[in-house]
Parts: structure tokens; C-alpha cells; sequence
């Protein structure tokens, strides 16, 4: 076995799924990963409209790709052939891991809970400091990929005693199709369903996947178009669109906001974000601020301050936001859970292990019995 390996095993172990060695080898194992997949067959894609006999423009998102025969979307995963249009994304998957659910990251949500995580290739966004760039960057042809299908995938969670399936890494909505169709068959088998995305799904896509989806946690990525476009490439006003959306068909949301120095930590522009998040979502959506680490295209900045992290973590509070934390400083108070009544820590946590859990099954606080907002049971 070789040191990866073990270190692989060693982390599904720790998480406590008591996972069998025949079901950690069908998740990691090398040759499930081992060769490039098919792609002369593709999957037939929802939401286009054809333009003429060769021409298409695809509607999943709000960029609108217009696509002649044989041309590839922004997202490196939908092609125009004859007229249709197509998905490289169905069914072939680069990445599949069991993750705690705290690493979505969910924190009102099934705590202490495993999440089979999935991924293909490819994205809609152009993140500078995309952590998953190695898969996310690329067209699905230049990765290995393991197929499987949405009931392999309902199989391997159900194996792996998760709760979940989570659709992350990359960008859920560019395997959308894939993500739709195992959703439904979670469903009847009693899993949940959760996606972490940039949030760039056209309304009527979104619609679609809704009454499927059990939670979400959405990167809020900045509070300016500027930034939008200059750091990813992506459409603000879209983004919150979609958080209304998931907010109104009561979808379980949380946010991630990952704070960059020089780029979007100007401190009017938190307290407008928290502001605009608190009079159109409630008090009560959970509010991650990220630290950024060098990475991909930004390695000649310096990590976000904690002191940052802090300051933004307050402002959010003072906005009227219950529940805020602080992401990737392991060991600092902000990860924790602190009922908005009795402010005890409801939920003590060290990176993404539960230390201790005082949200009865109720989903009340064990020592002052207020209601405590999530889903818990």
C-alpha cells in the first residue's frame, strides 16, 4: 500500500463510517480512475434552443453559449452537433470521495454526517485562485474519469453508510443532467441531496433541480460585478437570484464567502453584502468567511488576515445574522456553533471534527430549548 493510499483509508476511517476495504478500493482505487473515458457518445443536454439546423444557444446558465456544430461551450462540456445540443459530463466521474459533511461546508445540517462527494470535469467560471483547478479548468477528455451511473452512485453512498450525496468540487450546474437524474433516485432511496456551487443556474434550471435538493451552500464570491467578472468571469445578479430562489423553495442554504486581500475584503462592501443578505434571506442563513491561501493564478498574494476574518464575521452579527463563522483557521472560536439565545456553544468544532453537539434531535438548543435553525435529524 502506498503512503497516499493509507493516508486516503486513514481519513475515511477517522470520519467513523467504518467503511470495509472493498468499499474504500471502490472509491480510490486506481484502476476505477485509471483511463480516459469514451467521448464519441454524448449525453443529450435540457435547456437550448436550436437557432437553425447547425446552430444552438445553450440556456443552463446565464452566459447564454450560442454554439455552431461541433463547437464546445464555455464550460468545456456541452457541444452543438447537428443542430442539438449535448453533455460531456453524464456519467463520467474524476473525482469521488466520502467527506464530512462540515467540509461542503454545512454546519446546520446532518453535523458529524458523511457525504459521498462527486465531481466531472469542468466549469463555468474562471476562478483565479480555483482551489480545484487541476479538474475544474479542463475539458473532461483530458482527465481520468470512472463511469458511473446515478443508481452506481445511489449504491456507493448507501455502501459508504452516507446520508448524502454532494455534488462539489467543480461546478455542479455544468453536470447538471448527471446531478438531476441521481438526485431522483437518492431520493427514493432515502438520501439527501446537497450541491456546492457558484450559484450560475439559468431560473428555469433551477427550478428544475429544487424540488430534488435538500441543501446548498453557495459561494458569494464578492458584492460587486467588477469583481465578478475580473476575478471569475460570473454574473453577480444571478448569483443572488439563485440564493432567493433556493431560500423561497426552502432548500437548506448556507454561504461561503472566501475573503482575498486586495480583491473583495473592502469593508463597506461586507457589511453591504451581510446587509443585503439579512433583508432578502432572514437572519437565520449561516454565513461562512473563508481564508484564502495562495493558489492557481493568485500565488503572489499573502493569505487573508484572521484579523479580517474576524472583523467580517462581526460585521455580520451586527447585521443581524445569527449564525456566522470563520473557515480554513482551524482551532479558532469562529468555528463554532453558538446558540443565538444563550450564546453556549451548541456545537464545538476543530477543523471539520464535531468536538460536541448539543442541538437535541428536535433541533432545540440543550440548554435553553430555543429553536435552533437547520436540519438536524
Amino acid at each position: 500500500m502506498t503512503r497516499k493510499e493509507f493516508l486516503k483509508r486513514g481519513c475515511l476511517y477517522c470520519l467513523g463510517l467504518g467503511l470495509s476495504s472493498t468499499a474504500v478500493e471502490t472509491i480510490f482505487g486506481r484502476k476505477a480512475f485509471a483511463a480516459k473515458s469514451d467521448f464519441s457518445k454524448a449525453f443529450p443536454a435540457m435547456f437550448y434552443k436550436k437557432i437553425d439546423d447547425s446552430t444552438v444557444q445553450c440556456q443552463l446558465c446565464p452566459r447564454g453559449c450560442t454554439l455552431s456544430d461541433g463547437v464546445r461551450s464555455f464550460c468545456r462540456v456541452r457541444e452543438a452537433r447537428g443542430g442539438e445540443l449535448y453533455t460531456f459530463a453524464y456519467g463520467s466521474v474524476c473525482s469521488a470521495h466520502v467527506d464530512p459533511i462540515e467540509k461542503k461546508p454545512l454546519f446546520h445540517f446532518l453535523p458529524g454526517s458523511g457525504a459521498f462527494s462527486i465531481a466531472t470535469a469542468g466549469c463555468n467560471y474562471r476562478c483565479k485562485s480555483c482551489q480545484n483547478w487541476q479538474i475544474a479548468q479542463i475539458p473532461p477528455e483530458d482527465v481520468n474519469n470512472r463511469p458511473m451511473s446515478p443508481s452506481e452512485i445511489a449504491d456507493e453512498a448507501l455502501a459508504a453508510r452516507c446520508r448524502t450525496i454532494a455534488y462539489t468540487y467543480t461546478e455542479p450546474v455544468i453536470f447538471y443532467e448527471y446531478m438531476l437524474a441521481t438526485s431522483k433516485i437518492a431520493r427514493q432511496r432515502d438520501i439527501r441531496n446537497m450541491c456546492h456551487s457558484n450559484g450560475s443556474f439559468s431560473p428555469k434550471a433551477l427550478d428544475g433541480l429544487t424540488p430534488y435538493l435538500d441543501a446548498a451552500n453557495i459561494d458569494l464570491k464578492g458584492f460587486t460585478q467588477e469583481f465578478y467578472e475580473d476575478y471569475a468571469a460570473g454574473y453577480l445578479d444571478n448569483v443572488l437570484g439563485t440564493l432567493k430562489t433556493l431560500k423561497r423553495d426552502k432548500v437548506w442554504l448556507e454561504i461561503t464567502n472566501l475573503i482575498i486581500p486586495t480583491m473583495n475584503d473592502d469593508p463597506a462592501k461586507i457589511k453591504e453584502m451581510c446587509v443585503w443578505i439579512y433583508d432578502n434571506l432572514g437572519p437565520d442563513v449561516p454565513v461562512h468567511f473563508s481564508r484564502f491561501w495562495p493558489q492557481y493564478k493568485l500565488t503572489g498574494l499573502y493569505p487573508t488576515p484572521v484579523e479580517t476574518l474576524i472583523k467580517a464575521r462581526e460585521t455580520a452579527m451586527a447585521s443581524g445574522i445569527r449564525y456566522s463563522y470563520i473557515g480554513n483557521v482551524p482551532g479558532h472560536a469562529g468555528e463554532n456553533t453558538f446558540c443565538h439565545n444563550c450564546q453556549r456553544i451548541i456545537i464545538g468544532r476543530r477543523g471539520y471534527t464535531i468536538l460536541e453537539n448539543h442541538v437535541k434531535e428536535d433541533g432545540s438548543c440543550a440548554f435553553c430549548s430555543t429553536k435552533i435553525p437547520g436540519v438536524w435529524s
